[in-house]
């Protein structure tokens, strides 16, 4: 994947684009809830943590490790969260999905589901890859449900995988979806947001 490029995916709920420096103001709109960071590796939820989320996202993105969206919701035109492609692995003909998040005004409204259709669609059918992981902190059931709704295996716990908050080292729950499953995925699970039915 070519991280250089200025990839915008699209469809009928939700637009991505690339995660910008100048994208902070709006987004102090929607971070700033400590509930939607207590899982999370680290936290963006005042002014000097989310400009250091950004400009950590923007470097990643720079140094070709990581892809940082904005989730723009197509309902209110407003910046609803962000997400991400990392752990870029062409040889393997896989990547991940995560560094997911999305305002509390958004949350359980299709957003989250609609974002994930444009990822999984841009991995399987424009790259051609294999595997699409996901991994969320084992406390995390609320992402572990989320994961299992969209049709993705859980596939086991890395134990102590991670640093987090707290100087803690969390457990961690990986998902996938591959790309055999993707088909019948985006026409039953993704159907809304798919346009070929």
């Amino acid at each position: 994947m070519d991280c250089t490029q200025h990839l915008v995916l699209e469809n009928s709920r939700a637009r991505l684009r690339p995660l910008e420096a100048t994208d902070f103001e709006a987004l102090k709109e929607v971070a700033f809830d400590p509930e939607l960071w207590r899982y999370t590796l680290s936290r963006a939820d005042d002014t000097v943590s989310l400009a250091a989320y950004i400009a950590e996202a923007v470097q990643q993105r720079q140094e070709g490790k990581r892809y940082p969206f904005v989730i723009i919701d197509r309902e209110t035109g407003r910046l609803a969260g962000s997400t991400s492609y990392y752990n870029l692995n062409p040889a393997n003909q896989s990547l991940s999905i995560g560094y997911t998040w999305v305002g509390t005004d958004f949350q359980r409204s299709g957003l989250n589901r609609a974002a994930k259709h444009l990822l999984l669609s841009y991995a399987f059918e424009q790259l051609g890859y294999e595997r699409v992981e996901l991994e969320t902190d084992s406390r995390n059931q609320k992402s572990q449900e989320a994961m299992r709704r969209m049709g993705a295996t859980e596939e086991g716990t890395l134990r102590s995988h991670r640093p987090t908050q707290g100087n803690l080292r969390r457990d961690t729950v990986i998902f996938s979806i591959i790309r055999p499953e993707w088909d019948e995925l985006r026409r039953t699970t993704f159907a809304q947001f798919d346009p070929r039915g």
